[in-house]
């Protein structure tokens, strides 16, 4: 696990044996597989109880639905995204490593390159503006109590002015000191960071129906008058947005699961940390927006908003900061943990888990997210663009391991860059995958840009997820491996164990 010396150093003599070019002490297989299922839930929870997260599960609720309908749909596409979790989860967890060094499996030990800076390119986007929203939070915490702030609040440079430049600064330094602490202390601070968004979020709720009684609670935030057809079209959306809205920390999720004790404990913190506190977290979510339409005349769909308009500015000032800390327990998880693994998969030397991160984080400045999130249309295209290579690779990546391998690793191979390695392919490359890969984008990618197929984008995910699931078991069909699946799982810890103690 990064940044414990002593097994850093088990691990480099452990793993001297692999290819520098595709090994350093980040990437070869993890000797402390500890996670618990709390972990694991703790891991979900950031990622839910986030502004993204918050204002999703809203959103639901407006769209003329029954609140029974509603919650059928986020029920049916969370446990959708649970089944692929633990798909995803088991080749990470049995091998000990990473979503990037996963990939080489289907795409050669460096075309796993191509499926790694995509993913990384992601959070390069999404890290940058999750970090601007909580220095907003922060400003508000700080306009608060020090309302002569207020004169650095005018754009000073580059669109954002000198305050917003202090508190991006504080929030970009107080990510990185967690991250630098490597794994063990991220593991820590989700462990904090998503109980105690419960805690402010059944506050706030509890405020909001004191306030508005219950009489001013609403399960159906809108009016809207739809047919059947309408009805069963918006419950089939809803799901599907539910599932794109995960999509991307679904993919990289090995990130996490290697670090998982057993597949048992993986599939129990999955279950708790996504059906039962997605929903949990959507019912609290509904009666808070509910109570502002109640209570200040307009439906609030800002939490950060929603927590300064309470009068009590001892209280605002700690909804605030608990908000604040969500948003980082989410950055670190969703895009600070997966571009740092996927960066230094391209050059394990020289770029190591902290300087992958890094590379992350300097990126997210030098996009100025700020300008991006203040252009909708932008980052729509931007991040549909990006968003139309997770379900390709997701498709490709469960088939290779799944249909094609059979269920199993070769752990030395993935770390071979010799043609006689099983994941060598051609120069390091597999066509089939590549060649499956590339259409389904374009497809994906048409129906993003197209206006008129606007309402099917929102099903790029499966689209691409399909196209490509299929295309690749196709053209690979004939590489299917012959032995037993049942032998998999015993070969390979077995293999990854004799690996660690020579």
């Amino acid at each position: 696990m990064p940044n414990q010396s002593t097994v850093a150093s088990t691990a480099s003599e452990a793993n001297a044996r692999y290819s520098p070019r595709l090994c350093n002490d980040d990437l070869a297989p993890t000797r402390d597989q500890n996670w618990s299922w709390y972990n694991i839930f703790s891991f979900w929870m950031s990622d839910v109880h986030s502004m993204g997260g918050y204002v999703v599960a809203a959103s639901f609720f407006t769209l003329g639905l029954a609140s029974w309908q509603v919650l059928l749909c986020l029920l049916a596409g969370i446990c959708i995204v649970q089944i692929c979790a633990n798909l995803v989860a088991k080749p990470s967890q049995m091998a000990g490593v990473p979503y990037a060094v996963i990939c080489r499996q289907a795409f050669g030990v460096f075309g796993a390159n191509i499926p790694a800076v995509i993913r990384g390119l992601i959070a390069f986007a999404w890290y940058g503006i999750q970090t601007y929203l909580a220095a907003n939070a922060l400003m508000l915490v700080l306009l608060k109590f020090v309302p002569s702030l207020t004169s650095m609040t005018v754009p000073h440079w580059l669109g954002l002015s000198l305050l917003g430049w202090c508190c991006f600064g504080i929030m970009w330094v107080l990510q990185a000191m967690v991250f630098w602490h490597g794994m063990n202390a991220i593991k820590r601070f989700i462990d904090v960071a998503g109980p105690a968004v419960y805690v402010v979020m059944v506050a706030l709720a509890g405020w909001i129906v004191y306030k508005t009684g219950f009489d001013g609670i609403s399960f159906t935030l809108a009016s809207k008058s739809l047919t059947a057809g309408e009805q069963t079209w918006q419950m089939i959306t809803a799901t599907a947005l539910v599932v794109s809205y995960f999509s991307g920390p679904l993919l990289n999720f090995g990130d996490f699961s290697r670090y998982g004790k057993n597949m048992s404990e993986i599939r129990r913190g999955n279950r708790w940390g996504l059906p039962f506190n997605f929903l949990l977290f959507s019912v609290v979510t509904v009666v808070i927006v509910s109570g502002t339409q109640s209570l200040f005349g307009k439906m609030i769909t800002d939490p950060i908003e929603t927590v300064s308009m309470v009068g009590n500015d001892l209280a605002v000032a700690i909804g605030l900061l608990t908000m604040i800390t969500a948003t980082i327990g989410i950055n670190i998880v969703a895009n600070f943990v997966s571009p740092a693994f996927d960066f230094s998969n391209c050059s394990p030397q020289k770029i190591s888990f902290r300087t992958g991160g890094m590379i992350a984080a300097v990126g997210s400045v030098l996009l100025t997210p700020w300008n991006l999130f203040q252009s909708p249309e932008l980052i729509h295209y931007t991040l549909d663009v990006l968003g139309s290579f997770i379900g390709p690779l997701f498709g490709i990546l469960l088939t290779d391991f799944y249909l094609i391998k059979r269920g199993r690793i070769s752990v030395d191979d993935l770390f071979n860059d010799t043609p006689s390695g099983r994941y060598w392919y051609r120069g390091g490359f597999n066509p089939k995958a590549i060649g499956a890969l590339l259409p389904s984008v374009a497809i994906c990618l048409v129906i993003s840009f197209i206006p008129s197929l606007h309402q099917v984008a929102n099903f790029s995910w499966f689209i691409g997820a399909g196209l490509a699931a299929g295309c690749y078991r196709l053209i690979a069909r004939e590489d299917r491996e012959a032995e037993e699946v049942t032998h998999s799982h015993g070969e390979v810890m077995a293999q990854k164990n004799q690996a660690v103690a020579e």
